[in-house]
């Protein structure tokens, strides 16, 4: 189950420690650093394969790269850390649904870990309030903690290509058990809706990462339109 913590970046294991520090904890750096080890566990589980410990060193990089716009950037990280910590891709349903993360979840782990470390209860309220609005991804433009957040966590969406296509593989792979047409028909039904979307992106520095985004997303929907009208002409001569 998960991997050894030896084999997780250094670096997450020491942003962990000095983040709940800086939101108050109070607890022995031993308990603390048992809290990070099961976090890390938690994203090393072999089921995920996108969600992974590598999705939550690029989100927490990205929240670095856009701090200087947020009021709290320590409750952002300790949000980034929790937001999808709560996963579970076997239902057929969660792909089309929330994706296999479960926010609600998340948030209360989050807040009662955060809470048993020692950090305030209004600090450890936030950060369950933050990975709460990840649900739809439309945050408030006026809160700047949560624009980052929802910014830092679409922004592979604008990928370089060959890390674009990783992520494709990644996904797939995370939701294997679901028929490709349906993964298709999912799959379609979630980028329109992104593209639907006035800005995909709410903070000033996250703009950028918007046409980039709109480029990949627009390219896929390009070759899955044709995958599902191949598999629709399979059925129909089937």
């Amino acid at each position: 189950m998960g991997v050894d913590i030896a084999d997780a970046p250094q670096w997450l294991m020491t942003s962990w420690a000095r983040t709940v520090h800086c939101a108050g904890a109070t607890a022995p750096p031993e308990q603390i650093m048992e809290a990070g080890e099961r976090l890390v566990d938690a994203w090393s589980r072999p089921d995920r394969h996108f969600h992974d410990l590598r999705h939550l060193g690029d989100v927490l990089r990205r929240v670095d790269e856009l701090s200087q716009e947020t009021h709290s950037p320590e409750l952002v990280r300790l949000a980034a850390w929790y937001h999808g910590v709560v996963f579970d891709a076997a239902d057929s349903a969660t792909y089309s649904n929330k994706g296999g993360e479960d926010e609600s979840a998340s948030a209360q782990l989050a807040h009662d870990e955060l809470t048993a470390l020692g950090v305030p209860e209004e600090s450890a309220q936030r950060v369950a309030h933050l990975v709460t609005a990840l649900v739809r991804h439309a945050p408030d433009p006026t809160d700047f903690d949560c624009a980052v957040l929802c910014d830092a966590d679409l922004a592979f969406l604008a990928s370089e290509p060959q890390r674009y296509k990783e992520y494709l593989e990644d996904v797939r792979t995370e939701y294997a058990h679901i028929p490709r047409a349906d993964f298709v028909r999912a799959r379609i039904a979630i980028l329109t809706k992104l593209l639907e979307r006035p800005t995909l992106f709410c903070s000033p520095l996250g703009s950028a990462w918007e046409e980039p985004a709109r480029q990949n997303i627009g390219a896929e929907l390009q070759r899955l339109g044709k995958e599902q009208r191949k598999i629709e002409a399979a059925s129909t001569s089937a």
